[in-house]
């Protein structure tokens, strides 16, 4: 069927073109002319993918002490329900009878305390660490909003791409995470445990979602995603455990100033910014 509707490339008389080959699902690749950096990721990407059934779990730690207090970032350690769920998330892995599966967490206190429930190995990836909010780590929004109005406004105009004053944006995040997101792709059942806007670029990617959506996607705590690549797309399930958190999602600003206003108002940006 293929044969009557394409020609195939011929080595000899094609040498001239840039092409890949991917022959039976990765059995073998032929490689031609690959020019530059963006081809180069091409073929990377096509040798690390797979079509073997599996599911990829994503949770974020359990709710830390800095989480009660509001205050973003740090690295403070798991409450009281948070040590709860991560008994409560033990019970679900094993339930689920999950074959091989890997564990992978960040470098930072509440995802390890998280795993170390679990009762199996885990890996960790400072790749998977929470985006850094430079000088505001460790604030209240309403602190930020008090101290940096300005940079809590232009955060609101362009989150993906809003960059914390010595700390990251969501753009330097997904790139941070290219390495992560390249292995999930050769694994087969790994459960990651993260953090809430590490969670959003994982789920973005699987979902093919906008850099627009990407910021306000909803990763609750003491929540379970079940992503299952299926033809053309990605089913999610999503299982809460039973343990109660607080939300520490903040919506998308229903008013926000328009680009122009933002811009006129960089004219005042404090000489420290």
């Amino acid at each position: 069927m293929y044969e009557s509707s394409y020609q195939p490339l011929d080595e000899n008389l094609d040498k001239e073109l840039s092409y890949i080959k991917v022959i039976d699902v990765g059995r073998r690749y032929l490689v031609n002319r690959v020019l530059d950096h963006i081809q180069s990721r091409i073929v990377y990407y096509l040798m690390n993918i797979h079509i073997t059934p599996r599911s990829i779990y994503l949770s974020r730690h359990g709710e830390s002490d800095l989480n009660i207090k509001g205050r973003i970032g740090g690295d403070s350690g798991l409450s009281e329900r948070g040590k709860e769920y991560a008994m409560h998330l033990r019970k679900f892995i094993q339930e689920q009878d999950i074959k091989d599966l890997k564990v992978w967490t960040s470098q930072m206190k509440r995802t390890i305390q998280t795993a170390e429930c679990l009762g199996v190995p885990y890996e960790q990836w400072k790749a998977l660490n929470e985006i850094d909010a430079g000088v505001c780590e460790e604030m209240m929004y309403e602190e930020i909003q008090e101290h940096f109005p300005l940079e809590f406004a232009m955060r609101d105009q362009d989150k993906y791409r809003y960059r914390y004053p010595k700390g990251e944006s969501y753009e330097d995040l997904v790139q941070r995470l290219e390495p992560v997101i390249m292995e999930l792709e050769r694994q087969e059942n790994v459960l990651v445990i993260c953090h809430q806007a590490v969670m959003r670029c994982l789920l973005a990617y699987f979902l093919d979602k906008t850099a627009e959506e990407l910021p306000y996607l909803k990763c609750p705590l003491h929540t379970v995603l079940k992503l299952t690549p299926v033809a053309y797309g990605c089913k999610v399930e999503t299982m809460y455990l039973g343990v109660d958190s607080v939300n520490t999602h903040r919506d998308r600003p229903a008013n926000v100033t328009t680009q122009r206003s933002t811009e006129d108002a960089l004219q005042t940006v404090p000489a420290h910014f």
